[in-house]
């Protein structure tokens, strides 16, 4: 890597680390944005130091806050996502010491930040010097990696279980796929990937999953082009099999987008299923349709609030609602390290507000007899069991779901007072809660 390359690759990663910690912004968006000015070779190394710093984010903060005495003007405050992206280089990447001072420094001038440089070089010789990633955590924030507020709350609702929900939530996502064995079976689809010298694993419980030892980009999958496998966390693709476990018919997928558990719906029903797809965001539901296009699968797509059925349901009941509500997304931050950043204590009741009302718009749309499965890939039971309580509660048709997935998941699983939660980490899966709901006559 030359030294301009390496001065434009972090200083890429801090614009999007500055996007994110001052601007609220959506990591993975910013990331798609910057792209184009990084090298295609220096692009791996740009999304590692981007998603590194904004992961361990609390932890870095305080050492900015001990290292530089006064912070800079609120126009010049990217020098500080800077500094962190090369504290986050110092900790958790293998770049030599040398590299990491000097490529950081030569940043400041793609930032038009070159007033700074001392400051910067001064800044990371002395977290050298002083050996400061030794030293002991000032706060449970910069302990764990995580806000105050999320520490409370994993606390309270896991507390024998939420430091290693915390571990998780501060891991790299590995990578699992979804084999559609309509277009061929599993053992077929792992000889594939034996010949493609791709390292994997095969876990129990789930018929479809691979789970690869290191990532790769989706171009290096055989056959992902032509439908025959997708990314989706094992996990994720325990909805669709217990949706349609012992009957199919007439599917309604609510809050479908980005569509792979509509796909895993439609691999599993073929032709058994009629299936409907709804989502508010039509960007996100044109992923949807391209997502389809890919795999040969067909369903139909509206654009709609899920709540407001008037604006798109044709009165025909269904046998099958899968209820993806939107969530805090607590389950998935090793996914989105951002949610750390982006997320206030005070949505957690805005949210489950939201999903309140959307169980109650859809109930009516599914007919006696029928199944509802709510599926968050949230960790707080405030988004979870509370709200599928508060339902059963007040609604007199309505009765939880005796049937459960095959034993292998059923023993990860942690049964609550309404569904069931599958913790951040678990078999290296991401965090989700599933409640099926029973409508009875």
């Amino acid at each position: 890597m030359s030294t301009k390359s390496g001065a434009q690759v972090r200083a890429a990663a801090a614009r999007a680390v500055h996007a994110v910690v001052e601007s609220g912004r959506s990591l993975d968006a910013e990331l798609r944005n910057l792209e184009d000015k990084v090298r295609e070779d220096d692009r791996a190394l740009f999304r590692n130091l981007a998603f590194g710093t904004i992961r361990e984010h609390f932890r870095i903060r305080e050492w900015v806050d001990a290292l530089v005495a006064r912070r800079p003007r609120r126009r010049d405050r990217i020098v500080e996502s800077l500094i962190a992206v090369g504290l986050f280089q110092l900790t958790g990447t293998r770049i030599p010491d040398h590299a990491v001072v000097s490529a950081t420094v030569g940043a400041a001038r793609d930032l038009k930040q070159q007033s700074y440089a001392g400051l910067i070089n001064a800044v990371l010789r002395r977290f050298i010097r002083e050996d400061m990633a030794q030293q002991e955590p000032a706060s449970d924030a910069a302990r764990y990696n995580h806000p105050e507020w999320m520490l409370q709350r994993l606390a309270r609702d896991w507390p024998d279980d939420y430091r290693d929900i915390l571990e998780a939530g501060n891991g790299r996502a590995p990578m699992w796929l979804r084999v559609n064995t309509r277009a061929g079976s599993l053992a077929n689809y792992l000889e594939r990937l034996a010949a493609a010298q791709l390292d994997f694993a095969i876990p129990p419980g789930l018929p479809q999953a691979v789970l690869l030892s290191e990532p790769v980009p989706v171009g290096a999958l055989p056959g992902f082009a032509e439908g025959h496998v997708s990314v989706q966390d094992g996990a994720a693709q325990i909805a669709a099999a217990w949706l349609l476990a012992d009957g199919a018919g007439r599917v309604l997928d609510a809050c479908s987008a980005p569509g792979g558990k509509t796909a895993h719906l439609l691999e599993l029903g073929g032709d058994a299923i009629e299936l409907d797809a709804v989502d508010i965001d039509a960007e996100r539901l044109a992923a949807t349709a391209e997502n389809l296009d890919r795999l040969g699968l067909e369903a139909r797509l509206f654009a709609a609030a899920a709540e407001d059925s008037a604006a798109w349901w044709d009165g025909r009941q269904y046998d099958r609602i899968l209820l993806d509500a939107p969530c805090s997304a607590s389950g998935v931050i090793r996914r989105h390290p951002d949610i750390k950043l982006l997320r206030r204590d005070s949505d957690i009741p805005v949210l489950a507000a939201t999903q309140a009302s959307l169980l109650e718009a859809l109930w009516p749309l599914l007919r006696p007899g029928g199944r509802l499965l709510y599926v968050t890939c949230s960790a707080f039971a405030a988004e979870n069991e509370a709200v599928v309580t508060a339902f059963l509660e007040k609604t007199s048709d309505a009765g939880p779901d005796s049937l459960l997935p095959n034993n292998n998941i059923r023993a990860l699983m942690h049964a609550r007072g309404s569904g069931f939660q599958l913790l951040p980490g678990t078999r290296g899966m991401d965090g989700f809660y599933y409640a099926g709901l029973n409508k009875t006559s």
